[in-house]
């Protein structure tokens, strides 16, 4: 299961920064996944729930914004939206795309106290 060591790699951004401002709680989290990252939402959320005991995340909002995708066809330019890394472009067929948003996964923000 990657999606824990992805929460893993959260909780130590997140723990680092508390401590870089000598905050004892973290208040809020704000996230973005992009809907090509490969992530398992269900298996993120259920490691997200294991992993933050203890922590100075446990008692944190947490924020998701979900990043849709989206592509350009490197044969007739066209940009749309994509779901899938490798859909063909919906207007000339072409699968080779460059994907532009979608592959995101990121901590956005955090507010210590």
């Amino acid at each position: 299961m990657h999606e824990l060591s992805l929460v893993m790699s959260i909780l130590q951004i997140a723990e680092r920064e508390a401590e870089k401002h000598d905050a004892k709680q973290i208040e809020e989290i704000e996230l973005e996944i992009g809907e090509l990252s490969g992530v398992d939402r269900p298996a993120f959320d259920f490691a997200w729930e294991q992993a933050i005991r203890s922590t100075k995340l446990e008692k944190a909002q947490r924020h998701i914004h979900d990043i849709s995708g989206e592509a350009r066809c490197l044969e007739c330019d066209k940009e749309f939206a994509i779901h899938q890394l490798f859909d063909p472009c919906p207007h000339c067929g072409n699968h080779f795309v460059e994907i532009r948003k979608g592959k995101e996964f990121r901590v956005k923000s955090l507010v210590v106290s």
